[in-house]
C-alpha cells in the first residue's frame, strides 16, 4: 500500500459542484433540440378510448406527436415483470400515467400542445386505497386479471407454531409504514439525439446505464449496436432512478421521428407521479421469547401497496422477510409477504429497499420483548446475534460481522447505561440494529457474465484512465476508484482519471443499487490495477537485476527491500514496462460466489457477498403540549469492513442517518381517494431543513471483510435502518408511548398521548 486507503480526504468533484460548473442532464443543450412534455391521465384507472392529436399537430413549433400505439412493446427492469408501456396503450392506472408525448420547439409550446390533445376515457373501477385492492379482486389489476396481486411469498424456517406455543413470552403487534418518495435535488431529465450515422445517443439521469441500454434496444427495436448511453453527473438519486422511465423512451423515439435532439425534463410535481419511492406496508408481528431473552419464533406477515406497476416488486415482495433474519435471529422464523397493486403511483426501491419497514416494526417488538423479560434492550440484542463466519436461519452466508462491536460503541458513546430511563419525562433514548447486503447475488437479468467491470489505460506520461460502468451518483464511486488504483500504483491521486457510465466507453457494469459500488466494482478495479502493478514491479526489477518479490509499491516510486535508494519513480517504471510489454491496459472483473443463498424457491433473493451492520442510539425530546418530536441526538455506529475512504463512509453515514429521522418524523407520500397527490411540491411534502437536523455521531467499525476489496463493505444504505426504530424506542423512553405507524407526526403523538392518559 501506498498511503492513500484509510486516510481522511475530500471528494475530487465537491469544488466543481459547489461553483456550479458540473454539468448536469439539464444542462446540455445541443443544436436544433426540441423539448418534449408528457400529457398525463386525470384518471386512478381508465381505458382509454381515444386520442386525437390533430389540433396540437397543427400549432406553431409543434414537430411531433406520439400515443402509446408508436411505442407499443411492455418493458420493465425486471425481465419476468414487464408490465408498463412508455405511453399507456389502452389503459391507464394512476393519475399521472403518460397517454401522449409531444416534442416543440420550447416547453411551453410542448405544454400548450398537451392541453390541445383530445383523449376520450372510459373511467373503470379502481383501487387507489390498499384495502380496496385486498377486498375487490374482481377490479383485476393483477397479471392474470382476477385479482389485484403483484407477487405473494410464504416461507418458513423451523416450526414456528411449535415453537411459540412453547415461548414463556408471546407479544404481538400491528404497524404501518408510509410511503415515502426520494425528492432528489436533480429531477428526472432525458435528451436523446440520432446522428448522421443512425446511432441513437441518450443522456439520461439514470442508476442504470446498462439497463436502460437494454430495454431501449428491446421497445425501440433497434440494435443495441446502435444505441450508446450516456449517464452525466447526478444531482441525487437514492434508488429512484434505478430503472428505465417513460420519457427515456419517447425522448428517443421522437428524436429518430424528428431527426432533432429532444429532451424531457421532469417538473417537480411531475417527480411525485413518477415515484418509484418506499412501499407503504402494513405489517403484523407475533414474536416469542424464553425467560432468559432466547428468541424462539418470529413470525412476519406483510400486505404491501406497490402501485399501479411492478417495477422492482417481485425483489420488495421478498426483501421484506428475507432480510430480516439479521443481525438478530430466532430459532424459527416464517414470513407471508404479499404485494398488491393499487391504482397509484408506482412505488419501488429507495435507500434499503424493502428492509427499512420490517425492520422499524421487528426492532419496536424486540424492545417490547425487553421490557416485558425486565432485560436491557442491548443486552436482548446481543443474546440473539448472529455470529460471523455462520449461516442464517433462512440459508444465507454470514462472513464478517461487526454487530457486536457497533452495539457497544453507541452504548458507549450515548451513555446508555447511564442515561436511559434517567432524563425526565419527556425525554428517553431508543436502541435499534440492524443489516445489510452488500452487493446482490445475481444480476437482474440471468447470465454468466462479469456483473462488475473496470478498464485500465496507462498512458506514458504517467497517467490512468480508469474506465468505470457503474454509476456515480454522489456516493464518490469515482473517488472510490481513483484512490484504489493510485494507491496500488503508487501514483498521486489527481493522475488518475475516471471516465463512467457511458455504454459506448466503458465496460458493464450493472448499475448503482443494492449497495454494490464498493464491493464489486471495487474488487473488480483492485484486479485491474494489480496486473497493472504485476508488470510495473516486473520492469522495474529486470532494470535493477533483482527478484521480483524484492520489489514493492510506495508514494511515487517503486523501491526493492533493503536497497530503498535505488527507487525509480511510478513514471519512469511506466515507460519501462510499456517498452517490455507494449501498451499498458488491464481489465478487472468481479462475479460473486456461486450458491450464496439457500436451497429454495427466492433463496437468492437477498443472498449477498457481504453483509454490513448498525446499531443506533437516538435521543428525542417529547412537548406533550404540542406532539413535537425533537430528534436531539443520534449515535450511529456501522460495520463497513474496512473503512477505504474514511471521510466518504461518515458522509453516508451521516446521510442514512438523516433519511432515517426525516421519514421517522416528517415524510408522507400521501394519495388521495380521487387519486391525486395530496401534496406534489416542496412545501407540503416536508423533508427536514437544516434546522432540523439532530447532532449526528457516526463511528466507523472495521471488520475487514475476507473477499470485500481491501477488506470493505457497503456503507451507503444499511446505516438508514434501525435509525427509524430507534427514534420510536426513543420516544416510548421520553414519554411511555408506542407509535406504530409512521411518520411520528404531532397528531399521533397527542393521540396516543391521550389514550395513554386515558388507560
Amino acid at each position: 500500500m501506498s498511503g492513500l486507503i484509510g486516510k481522511a480526504g475530500r471528494r475530487g468533484d465537491l469544488v466543481q459542484r459547489a461553483l456550479g460548473s458540473t454539468r448536469f442532464t439539464d444542462d446540455l443543450h445541443l443544436p436544433r433540440m426540441l423539448h418534449g412534455k408528457t400529457l398525463r391521465c386525470p384518471h386512478p384507472h381508465a381505458r382509454i378510448a381515444r386520442v386525437d392529436a390533430s389540433k396540437a399537430l397543427a400549432m406553431p413549433g409543434v414537430a411531433a406527436v406520439i400515443t402509446g400505439k408508436d411505442l407499443p412493446e411492455r418493458f420493465g427492469i425486471i425481465p419476468w415483470t414487464p408490465d408498463e408501456h412508455p405511453l399507456a396503450l389502452e389503459i391507464a392506472r394512476f393519475v399521472g400515467d403518460g397517454v401522449a408525448a409531444v416534442a416543440a420547439a420550447d416547453e411551453r409550446t410542448a405544454a400548450k400542445a398537451c392541453e390541445a390533445i383530445e383523449v376520450v376515457y372510459e373511467v373503470l373501477p379502481s383501487a387507489v386505497e390498499l384495502d380496496t385492492a385486498i377486498t375487490k379482486p374482481e377490479i383485476g389489476l393483477g397479471a392474470k386479471r382476477q385479482d389485484n396481486v403483484s407477487k405473494a411469498v410464504d416461507l418458513a424456517f423451523g416450526d414456528v407454531d411449535a415453537e411459540l406455543a412453547a415461548s414463556e413470552v408471546v407479544l404481538e403487534g400491528d404497524f404501518h409504514f408510509e410511503g415515502t418518495a426520494h425528492v432528489p435535488i436533480e429531477p428526472h431529465c432525458a435528451i436523446a439525439q440520432v446522428d448522421a450515422a443512425g446511432l441513437l445517443t441518450v443522456w439520461s439521469t439514470t442508476q442504470v446505464p446498462h439497463y436502460l441500454h437494454r430495454e431501449l434496444s428491446r421497445v425501440l427495436r433497434l440494435s443495441p449496436a446502435r444505441i450508446r448511453v450516456i449517464q452525466p453527473p447526478l444531482g441525487g438519486a437514492f434508488g429512484g432512478k434505478s430503472e428505465p422511465f417513460g420519457h427515456e423512451f419517447t425522448a428517443a423515439k421522437l428524436a429518430m421521428i424528428t431527426g432533432r435532439p429532444v429532451k424531457f425534463l421532469m417538473t417537480r410535481e411531475e417527480e411525485f407521479y413518477l415515484h418509484r419511492g418506499r412501499h407503504p406496508m402494513r405489517l403484523s408481528f407475533k414474536v416469542g421469547a424464553r425467560a432468559d431473552g432466547t428468541l424462539t419464533g418470529i413470525d412476519a406477515r406483510t400486505q404491501i401497496d406497490g402501485g399501479a406497476y411492478s417495477s422492482f416488486g417481485l425483489v420488495t415482495t421478498y426483501y421484506s422477510g428475507q432480510l430480516l433474519t439479521l443481525p438478530t435471529t430466532a430459532k424459527s422464523y416464517r414470513f407471508s409477504s404479499t404485494r398488491y397493486f393499487t391504482n397509484k403511483p408506482p412505488c419501488g426501491p429507495k435507500r434499503g429497499h424493502g428492509s427499512v419497514q420490517p425492520r422499524f416494526a421487528f426492532e419496536v417488538m424486540l424492545d417490547r420483548l425487553a421490557e416485558r423479560l425486565k432485560l436491557d434492550p442491548i443486552e436482548l440484542r446481543r443474546r440473539n446475534a448472529v455470529a460471523a463466519d455462520s449461516k442464517t436461519i433462512n440459508g444465507m452466508r454470514v462472513t464478517s460481522n461487526g454487530n457486536l462491536e457497533c452495539l457497544a460503541k453507541v452504548e458507549a458513546a450515548s451513555g446508555w447505561k447511564e442515561r436511559r430511563g434517567k432524563l425526565g419525562f419527556g425525554r428517553g433514548l431508543g436502541v435499534a440494529s440492524s443489516a445489510y447486503i452488500s452487493g446482490t447475488n445475481y444480476p437482474i437479468y440471468p447470465n454468466e457474465m462479469a456483473q462488475s467491470a473496470v478498464q485500465l489505460k496507462v498512458d506514458r506520461s504517467g497517467v490512468v484512465t480508469v474506465f468505470n460502468g457503474a454509476s456515480e451518483l454522489g456516493q464518490g464511486t469515482d473517488m472510490l476508484l481513483a484512490t484504489i488504483v493510485a494507491d496500488e500504483l503508487g501514483l498521486p491521486l489527481d493522475c488518475v482519471r475516471v471516465v463512467s457510465a457511458d455504454t459506448d466507453l466503458c465496460p458493464v457494469d450493472l448499475g448503482a443499487y443494492s449497495s454494490r459500488g464498493t464491493f464489486m466494482n471495487g474488487n473488480a478495479c483492485l484486479a485491474a490495477a494489480r496486473q497493472v502493478k504485476a508488470k510495473l514491479i516486473a520492469a522495474v526489477a529486470a532494470k535493477l537485476e533483482v527478484p521480483e518479490d524484492a520489489v514493492f509499491v510506495t508514494r511515487g516510486a517503486l523501491c526493492v527491500k533493503g536497497r530503498e535508494g535505488d527507487a525509480v519513480p511510478v513514471d519512469e517504471a511506466i515507460k519501462l514496462a510499456e517498452a517490455r510489454f507494449g501498451a499498458l491496459g488491464a481489465v478487472g472483473s468481479y462475479k460473486t460466489p456461486p450458491k450464496l443463498g439457500g436451497e429454495y424457491r427466492g433463496g437468492t433473493i437477498g443472498a449477498s457477498p457481504a453483509y454490513s451492520f448498525s446499531a443506533h442510539v437516538a435521543e428525542v425530546q417529547v412537548d406533550v403540549e404540542t406532539g413535537v418530536v425533537d430528534v436531539v441526538n443520534v449515535w450511529c455506529a456501522h460495520d463497513c469492513g474496512k473503512a477505504l475512504l474514511p471521510t466518504q463512509v461518515i458522509g453516508q453515514l451521516d446521510g442514512s442517518v438523516y433519511m432515517g429521522v426525516a421519514e421517522a418524523i416528517f415524510e408522507e407520500h400521501l394519495i388521495s381517494p380521487s387519486g391525486l397527490h395530496r401534496g406534489p411540491n416542496l412545501l407540503d411534502y416536508r423533508i427536514p431543513t437544516s434546522l432540523d437536523v439532530p447532532a449526528i455521531h457516526s463511528m466507523i467499525v472495521e471488520s475487514m471483510d475476507p473477499e470485500g476489496p481491501l477488506g470493505a463493505k457497503e456503507a451507503g444504505e444499511g446505516p438508514l435502518h434501525s435509525s427509524i426504530p430507534a427514534v420510536a424506542n426513543a420516544i416510548y423512553d421520553a414519554v411511555g408511548i408506542r407509535l406504530s405507524r409512521l411518520p411520528f407526526s404531532p397528531g399521533r403523538v397527542l393521540e396516543a398521548l391521550q389514550q395513554r392518559g386515558r388507560g
